[in-house]
């Protein structure tokens, strides 16, 4: 398997992070996660190479273009403003469907994020753009007829809409790798693991038929992202039915969760797709700092292993996993899961 990782995310420690009303010391998206994660790559055997440069058509075909404008150019602009903080974290949101864009940076960080996870800082927009470009190489690599590779993207990305940062999240590393991939299969499927459900990715592909997604996570009635990921969330227009949320209860074990991934993966294997993306979180561990799962280090080797036997080309990319000591033992895990039944 190859594996990817550009250390052009080091510039991006994001501070500002909200937390029941009261600021935290720091966001729990530390660059030390990605150090942790390379560790566990390397645990498994594989090489961490340096992405080829695949420039901007791989993100321009996901994100709106006013949207990558925003990303690019905010931090300067708001740093422009009189007594501006360090980082552009938005104090308004529109409540319903926006009538005209803003000028005012101030406004157009309403726009453009979702939640106050997502703060943007002077190396975000490089950050993001290095996360988006493994994603990119690594889906290129396998559309070149590799087997399977793996991206250590950071940020991560399943959080990000066309149009909208969230959750830690500002490029969909994800949805740009199944879109490099449909450059070669006329159908991707996308598997999310994370603990939290995918909701960028769904919405971006909410009204495409060329495209799967399929999230496990936490039931959002009680988790992040609580407004998307429920089971009657299926799709629209040639969409319809290509989208299948599974909510499972907070606290859920290996066995509950390896029973729910097998009846989801039925509906991979009815779609027929020519590949498959993994927006691989390791979050649902039960000693991750943003727990809402039970799943143990042995259960990533399952998870690993059963999305191997799928028997498709695969761009594993990385999505959350805090903070932990058992961090680069669940990557680890995953990876040796997926490489023995590869």
């Amino acid at each position: 398997m190859k594996a990817f990782h550009d250390p052009g995310h080091r510039g991006h420690d994001p501070r500002f992070f909200l937390v029941r009303g009261r600021p935290a010391d720091r966001s729990a998206e530390q660059p030390a996660r990605a150090d942790l994660l390379a560790q566990g790559a390397r645990a498994a055997g594989l090489e961490l190479l340096e992405p080829e440069d695949h420039g901007a058509a791989p993100r321009a075909a996901i994100h709106d273009a006013r949207y990558l404008d925003f990303l690019e150019n905010a931090w300067t602009l708001w740093r422009a403003l009189p007594d501006a903080g360090p980082e552009v974290v938005a104090n308004v949101h529109p409540a319903t469907t926006p009538g005209g864009y803003p000028a005012s940076i101030v406004g157009r960080a309403g726009m453009h994020m979702a939640d106050t996870a997502c703060p943007v800082g002077e190396h975000t927009w490089r950050a993001a753009c290095a996360a988006a470009n493994v994603a990119a190489h690594a889906a290129s690599v396998v559309g070149a007829g590799e087997r399977a590779a793996y991206a250590l993207c950071r940020p991560p990305g399943h959080h990000a809409h066309a149009g909208r940062a969230a959750g830690f999240c500002y490029l969909n590393n994800a949805a740009i790798a199944a879109q490099v991939l449909r450059a070669r299969h006329p159908r991707v499927a996308i598997v999310d693991v994370d603990v939290h459900h995918g909701n960028g990715t769904q919405d971006i592909f909410w009204r495409r038929g060329d495209v799967l997604t399929v999230s496990l996570h936490a039931d959002p009635s009680s988790y992040y992202p609580f407004f998307n990921g429920y089971a009657e969330e299926t799709g629209e227009g040639e969409g319809a039915g290509r989208n299948l949320n599974v909510p499972l209860p907070m606290g859920t074990g290996d066995d509950a969760y390896m029973r729910a991934l097998e009846l989801a993966l039925r509906r991979v294997r009815g779609f027929a797709p020519g590949a498959l993306v993994v927006a691989l979180g390791l979050d649902a561990h039960e000693d991750d700092p943003l727990r809402g799962m039970a799943l143990t280090t042995a259960g990533f080797a399952r998870i690993g292993a059963t999305l191997a036997r799928l028997g498709l080309p695969t761009v594993l990319v990385q999505e959350g996993g805090y903070l932990s000591p058992a961090l680069a033992g669940n990557l680890e895990s995953a990876l040796r899961g997926f490489l023995s039944a590869a």
